[in-house]
């Protein structure tokens, strides 16, 4: 595994944790009920969130690598370069957002809203949560909520032209997202209080925001002196084996 690849896979997951605040806001009620719901007998609270965010997290996955086929057809027909240029801006879009300092990617959740109108019934059939196989279910459907955090990372893994890389980065986006999401009570007000500090967030939100102008500036360069390159090497081939 290369170095880029964990250094994408890292970013993946640090903008899952550390934008999981914004998740709290949209999935906090349903964990609520999976903490308050279980009856005797039944499985038990910390089973049934288990079962949601494992359904959630194979939720992002799947939609990655859907959309990490489109990204790999556009990869063929256009080449990587302006792909990978995507990636780097959309990593600096997200650092803006991770660190608050532009807010931007909400606007994204508009782009979702026919798809949830048609899946949220569905959700709804499954609540309350009796079962493992039906919070399974619930975070698989629940995955596909209007998000522009999900969407912008969606959009930055099919980006980096690979169905199944792209897939893997939405599962480390998705396991991000988690720690905060499990945690309840006590804990998880102590946890998400630690995770919106203005400086962590800042601090994350500029690594994420050097890598993608390290990540830009090297497609640019690449791009400028590719042939150039290609040509002094070949150059210096012939006159190596003259």
């Amino acid at each position: 595994m290369t170095a880029e690849v964990l250094s994408s896979l890292a970013s993946a997951f640090i903008f899952g944790l550390l934008g999981s605040g914004h998740c709290v806001g949209m999935c906090g009620g349903l964990m609520g009920a999976f903490a308050l719901g279980a009856a005797p007998g039944r499985r038990s609270p910390s089973a049934l969130l288990l079962g949601y965010n494992v359904g959630r997290v194979v939720s992002y996955g799947v939609a990655g690598t859907l959309l990490g086929g489109v990204g790999w057809a556009l990869t063929q027909a256009l080449g990587q370069w302006p792909l990978r240029l995507l990636a780097g801006g959309l990593l600096v879009v997200m650092g803006l957002y991770l660190a608050g300092w532009w807010q931007g990617l909400l606007t994204l959740e508009r782009l979702g809203q026919g798809l949830w109108v048609r899946i949220r019934p569905l959700a709804g059939t499954l609540l309350p949560v009796a079962s493992l196989r039906a919070a399974v279910m619930l975070g698989m459907l629940w995955g596909w909520l209007p998000c522009g955090l999900v969407y912008s990372t969606l959009l930055w893994a099919a980006s980096q032209g690979q169905a199944g890389h792209a897939g893997v980065l939405m599962l480390a986006f998705g396991l991000g997202t988690c720690p905060l999401l499990l945690l309840t009570g006590l804990a998880g007000a102590r946890g998400q209080r630690w995770l919106r500090r203005r400086g962590i967030r800042q601090a994350a939100g500029s690594l994420l925001i050097a890598f993608g102008l390290w990540t830009c500036i090297a497609v640019v360069y690449h791009k400028a002196l590719g042939p150039h390159h290609g040509h002094m090497a070949t150059h210096h081939a012939i006159n190596g084996s003259s």
